[in-house]
């Protein structure tokens, strides 16, 4: 006997798109689903599986160059459409020219690890299969940029490479832009700013670094202009400048285009620059989990037996809390060391003045071309005084 669940809804149990794809495959026109008879048999191209090479029917004599006519057909994945469905297409029937450059690039990379120089008529079951797998792991590390890029805060595009291996997006991993507070730690906020109009060129009181018994620390370019081991004092959120002020570079984000890669030496993902960075400009700031030296202590001893760690120690003025970027963190997560880094790590306040909670901001400490790859020294000491600021866990990574 049927009830009158009146209100009550159950969710479904297939997504939007498979219902689609159910719907374009037993031809239902369905306006709520966006299935409609204008586009009931448009085809998109998902991605290339396979590939082969015939002699066109009829055509037994070579062409005027000596060379018989042959006709190229690539085995197509049809998006919103299951595999039993996927169909051989002849070369001329395809425009997707960026999935076929992929498909190439992924079979001569295959053929070279195979120490093959000759792209064979058909392909063997391995070579189709890998093909396949590449393509489906390349989706899912779009889909991982595509969530990178989707949290708030970021200026500038994260890009995700690997022509390595099939190894996809880490787990168990949240990419953040902004520091996330542990339990039983508060973080209080500034209650005033300056009252400059132009805090490069007329301070008011020196600015918010003079409050603080600094000097200002960049040029008008932003680029750093003070040692490692001097505090960087930003201007805030209860100041009257604007947006543009040169006194706000670490709080406007990324400003380069970086790409998180796969590296080809063993030391897994690393992070690169697209693009060229000046000398003395921001990069990226370290972020993660803010807990305290008790409980760092507690999770690097995990760490040590895992034999990674992404703890970096707060310990500016006292050792009291830690930055953990294991589950928690941004682009920089994936920053590889290097005894001869190109990157250097500052002490930044700006909306928190509590100088056992500074902000990790990395900056350039020279030039670096686009492609180079991006590092720093695990165990840099950027205090002269204190020689264990600032010192990261050697084992990281």
């Amino acid at each position: 006997m049927a009830e009158d669940l009146k209100e009550c809804q159950v969710a479904c149990k297939v997504t939007t798109s498979q219902l689609q794809t159910h719907c374009r495959h037993e031809g239902i026109v369905c306006l709520d689903l966006g299935v409609n008879k204008r586009q009931m048999h448009d085809f998109e191209v998902e991605y290339l599986c396979d590939y082969k090479r015939t002699l066109v029917p009829g055509r037994k004599r070579a062409n005027p160059t000596g060379v018989p006519k042959e006709r190229e057909f690539y085995l197509v994945k049809w998006k919103r459409y299951p595999d039993h469905m996927n169909t051989w297409e002849p070369r001329k029937n395809l425009r997707c020219v960026e999935l076929l450059r992929q498909f190439w690039d992924d079979v001569f990379l295959e053929l070279q690890r195979q120490k093959k120089t000759v792209v064979p008529n058909r392909f063997e079951p391995e070579l189709s299969f890998y093909l396949e797998q590449r393509a489906r792991h390349r989706q899912s590390l779009q889909r991982w940029e595509a969530q990178i890029n989707s949290v708030g805060g970021l200026t500038k595009r994260i890009l995700v490479r690997n022509r390595v291996d099939l190894e996809g997006p880490p787990k168990n991993f949240t990419y953040i832009n902004g520091y996330k507070v542990g339990e039983g730690i508060s973080v209080t906020t500034v209650a005033v700013g300056c009252e400059c109009t132009n805090c490069l060129e007329n301070p008011v009181g020196g600015c918010c670094p003079g409050v603080s018994g600094h000097g200002f620390s960049y040029n008008e370019c932003g680029q750093v202009t003070v040692k490692p081991g001097q505090p960087i004092y930003e201007c805030n959120k209860k100041c009257r400048c604007g947006p543009d002020c040169p006194n706000r570079v670490v709080q406007r984000g990324i400003q380069h285009t970086l790409c998180i890669f796969k590296t080809d030496n063993g030391r897994g993902w690393g992070v690169r620059a697209s693009e060229r960075i000046k000398k003395h400009s921001f990069v990226m700031e370290y972020v993660g989990e803010i807990i305290t030296t008790e409980e760092a202590e507690r999770r690097g001893q995990v760490y040590d037996r895992q034999g990674a760690t992404y703890l970096f120690d707060l310990d500016y003025v006292e050792d009291e809390y830690t930055v953990d970027a294991a589950r928690y963190g941004n682009v920089s997560h994936f920053v590889n060391h290097s005894c001869n880094p190109n990157l250097q790590v500052y002490n930044v306040f700006i909306d928190n003045l509590d100088e056992r909670l500074p902000r990790l901001a990395f900056f350039s400490n020279r030039g670096i071309r686009a492609g180079e790859e991006l590092t720093f020294d695990y165990n840099m000491q950027i205090d002269p005084i204190d020689v264990e600021s600032t010192k990261m866990d050697s084992n990281f990574k």
